[in-house]
């Protein structure tokens, strides 16, 4: 009888069969409150912390590199070793540092530590950006699919292109002169 009941003979019997299913096969927690079936309650990823529960992510861009630690605490921002608004003082710097918590909803949670090489400003505050988002993904494996969709996570690769050789800059030429 069970036999003739999973035989599948058609394509809509395949569907039969699939919403057929026992409950106790899904590995799938279902919420008791509602009929949807609840999240999974591992991430896809482990928390990646150092001895001092801290999460370390690099970051770049441009000619910059940032070694980001996050843990939690007062929302502190210390890029190499002076506070965010005495390195990056233009408020635009300080928003992008900023961006992966808003969009996380995590504003003042993590206290941030970074030393940053390389680069201008602007570059600098772009890889302390990268390497926090990275740094919060290890952090809250949850959060990773937020901040990815932001496209915090990919590194920008553009950069400066080399001057060339017989131009004045990368593609400016010289002056014309006809006499």
């Amino acid at each position: 009888m069970a036999d003739e009941k999973n035989t599948v003979s058609d394509l809509a019997d395949l569907k039969n069969i699939a919403s057929d299913a026992p409950a106790a096969d899904t590995a799938v927690a279902v919420d008791e409150n509602t009929t949807a079936p609840a999240a999974p309650t591992t991430p896809l990823r482990e928390q990646e912390l150092d001895a001092q529960g801290r999460a370390y992510a690099t970051g770049r861009r441009k000619d910059a590199t940032a070694r980001v630690w996050i843990k939690p605490g007062t929302g502190k921002v210390t890029v190499n070793g002076r506070d965010q608004e005495v390195y990056f003082a233009r408020p635009t710097l300080r928003l992008i540092i900023n961006q992966p918590f808003e969009i996380t909803e995590r504003e003042g949670q993590y206290d941030v530590v970074a030393t940053v090489t390389g680069g201008g400003l602007s570059g600098q505050a772009g890889a302390v950006k990268h390497g926090i988002s990275q740094a919060l993904s290890k952090y809250e494996p949850a959060l990773r699919a937020t901040v990815k969709s932001a496209g915090f996570l990919t590194r920008d690769s553009r950069v400066v292109e080399r001057k060339k050789y017989g131009r004045a800059k990368a593609r400016r030429s010289f002056q014309f002169s006809k006499r």
